[in-house]
């Protein structure tokens, strides 16, 4: 059965969305400056950044806060 979500944001929006949004926003030289992850700055590539990310929950949650913080100020 599935979980209930109330209210989530990022239901319904997949991991490589959400990143690609992102670099098309900032872009890789910038997204690596705003999160200190190796993946974004060193070789970036999406294939990569999603592996890193899937595995590594802190780096997702600074991600997906950045992407909110983007959609609420560009509403």
């Amino acid at each position: 059965m599935p979980q209930e979500q109330p209210y989530n944001p990022l239901h319904g929006i997949t991991l490589e969305k959400l990143l690609s949004e992102l670099i098309e926003h900032y872009g890789w030289e910038q997204l690596g400056k705003r999160i200190d992850i190796k993946c974004f700055s060193n070789n970036p590539s999406i294939g990569s950044s999603l592996k890193f990310l899937r595995r590594t929950p802190w780096a997702r949650d600074k991600v997906e806060a950045l992407y909110l913080d983007l959609k609420i100020f560009n509403r």
